[in-house]
């Protein structure tokens, strides 16, 4: 801990002081470390860190410390791309300014009372915490003026502008005077970011965590490779294997998230469900019972979940692997927080391991394997709790009026021994279904031992997908199914697809005509090459806001501004109604039936 920085080190008021102490923060986390310094030199500033970087008390620190308390107008604004994470932000920068006195947070958002909200800020609010809609409209009330403004925030900035903000952050932007502090924090740089820094931000310094800061090395990272068919079995036992109690559970689409929660439901586990289809009240009140422990088992999608900070969850279970690799980071930095320990598995079917080699690669840690309990492992971690219960219960004493139900059953006929273990199974509720003694482990998996290799992934390995990063670079070593046309990587070609539709089929790679096969449905996707776009990104997509096997894609053919992909004809409505407004790399994409030439 020698290297890191002590927040008793740094020049913070009392207040402040008081509020991290008590908080249990000792050291300041690395964004924290590099950010905070020059954002109370009142410079502007470029954060790149992900979800659970503690990115909250790099800018809300400072901005506390700005603030001239009791003064009854807005000093600083936080714009924040969901409700969620604008209340968490309230939360965190009320904590922090707990000892400062005269320091007053409030939140703006939809789907609550605009009138509540409008009284609080007449009220004098100092920080004003909010969605860009919500603030657009009250500062078209009126109700919200920001010309004596000297701060902004911009967090998660990259969602923002993906939900497409951005006209009214910039709106909100002009209501700032010139004289400002703007910081904006992002998980990633991509071009929209940086146009908004080169245009609003002033010789800004750029902070980052490093790849290899962004995994808490306090989390237990595993992966099972699981039959699709038993990844609830695998679930269920990995919760009672490993006692988990309070659980987010990803998958990719808002449909897996509704089936997800009604199994989990059925077989006894208090679960529900968090998308986007969920109105801001019940959003709140499914919130609130997983803050309260009433429901154990949150099960989400990535965009329901962003910004969701709860804390002593215990582990982060991956039900469908996410189809990008910063969405990993962000999904199981929801576990292991404030020097606790978690869990994070991730369930792995067939040739998702190439995925998920792509996420070890950018997080710069592997992830081991790990070994799917048996039924038999679950029953023994049950029995040896249910002892500890029983002997727990016998030494509070206080027994005798339960004395004749062991009397009356054993009148019945039953064996103490039978009447003991029946007491055991009711409690311990471990019914064994089709999957009890069944290997759950996935093909893939057992084909490689039965040829022999291991877990570096062979590149002749026929369960993955064909052609890794290297093959992307070298069009003969990634011939086959996922096959570049040479003739549209060169520098004359850029700029040729400019403002045109869907095309049909190019020419082979000999010159000839393509011909898709007869059972299969071309299809367009208006992203390629120039988005570094990957065949293992195609597939990964279709088969996880589909459903469909990933295996029963046809050729993809890559180019420098969109893809085509074969698709069966079985599959082929589905794809295009599931694909609709779906993400590819963090970019939401167009799918369409290809045009012929």
């Amino acid at each position: 801990m020698s290297n890191q920085i002590r927040f008793d080190s740094l020049p913070f008021s009392e207040g402040i002081l008081a509020a991290v102490n008590e908080m249990g923060f000792e050291f300041a986390s690395p964004i924290q470390a590099e950010a905070i310094p020059f954002i109370l030199e009142g410079r502007d500033v470029i954060g790149q860190a992900q979800t659970g970087t503690g990115k909250t008390a790099a800018f809300g620190i400072p901005m506390i410390e700005h603030v001239a308390p009791f003064e009854k107008y807005v000093q600083a604004i936080v714009l924040c791309p969901t409700r969620e994470l604008a209340l968490q932000v309230t939360e965190e920068l009320k904590k922090l300014s707990k000892f400062t006195k005269g320091v007053w947070v409030t939140t703006v958002y939809g789907g609550d009372s605009i009138e509540r909200q409008i009284k609080s800020l007449k009220a004098g609010a100092n920080i004003v915490v909010g969605t860009p809609g919500r603030v657009i409209d009250l500062i078209e009330r009126r109700a919200l003026k920001l010309g004596q403004a000297s701060m902004i925030v911009l967090d998660e900035a990259d969602e923002m502008l993906d939900m497409g903000f951005r006209e009214d952050i910039e709106s909100i932007l002009q209501e700032i005077p010139e004289e400002r502090q703007v910081v904006l924090f992002s998980a990633t740089m991509s071009k929209q970011i940086m146009a908004l820094t080169n245009r609003y931000l002033t010789n800004p310094k750029l902070v980052k965590v490093v790849k290899n800061e962004i995994t808490n090395v306090n989390i237990e990272q595993l992966y099972f490779d699981v039959k699709g068919r038993a990844k609830m079995e695998v679930t269920t036992r990995l919760i009672d294997f490993y006692n988990l109690k309070l659980v987010l559970i990803f998958c990719n689409q808002k449909k897996r998230v509704d089936e997800v929660v009604e199994e989990l439901v059925t077989r006894g586990y208090a679960a529900e469900g968090l998308h986007g289809d969920l109105r801001q009240s019940q959003r709140t009140q499914v919130m609130n019972r997983f803050r309260n422990g009433n429901v154990g088992f949150l099960v989400a999608t990535d965009v329901a979940a962003r910004g969701l900070d709860v804390e002593n969850v215990d582990g982060v279970i991956n039900y469908d692997i996410p189809l990008d690799e910063e969405y990993y980071v962000h999904r199981i930095g929801r576990t292991g927080r404030a020097g606790k320990s978690g869990k994070a598995f991730t369930l792995v079917v067939g040739s998702e391991r190439n995925r998920l080699r792509e996420i070890m690669n950018y997080t710069k840690v592997k992830i081991e394997k790990g070994v799917i309990p048996s039924f038999t492992d679950v029953v023994g971690v049950k029995k040896g709790m249910f002892i500890e219960r029983v002997a727990a219960t016998i030494e509070e004493g206080d027994l005798e009026v339960f004395n004749d139900a062991l009397t009356s059953l054993q009148h019945a006929g039953y064996t103490t021994e039978q009447i003991v273990s029946a007491l055991v199974k009711i409690s311990m509720g471990v019914q064994k279904n089709e999957f009890g003694d069944e290997n759950l482990e996935g093909e893939f998996e057992r084909q490689s031992r039965k040829y022999g290799r291991d877990d570096r992934g062979d590149r002749g390995d026929r369960g993955g997908y064909r052609g890794d990063r290297g093959s992307e670079r070298d069009g003969r070593r990634g011939a086959g199914r996922f096959e570049r046309d040479s003739r549209f990587g060169g520098r004359e070609d850029r700029g040729r697809d400019r403002d045109r539709g869907p095309r049909g089929p190019r020419n082979d790679k000999e010159g000839k005509p393509y011909r898709s096969d007869e059972n299969m449905v071309r299809m367009f996707v208006n992203i390629g090459f120039n988005e570094k776009i990957s065949p293992s990104n195609i597939v990964g997509a279709f088969a996880g806001e589909s459903g469909i096997p990933g295996n029963v894609l046809g050729q993809i053919q890559i180019e420098n501004k969109h893809t085509y992909v074969d698709v069966p004809k079985e599959y082929a409505n589905v794809v295009l109604d599931k694909m609709t407004g779906a993400q590819i790399k963090g970019k939401r994409v167009i799918v369409e039936i290809a045009k012929p030439m």
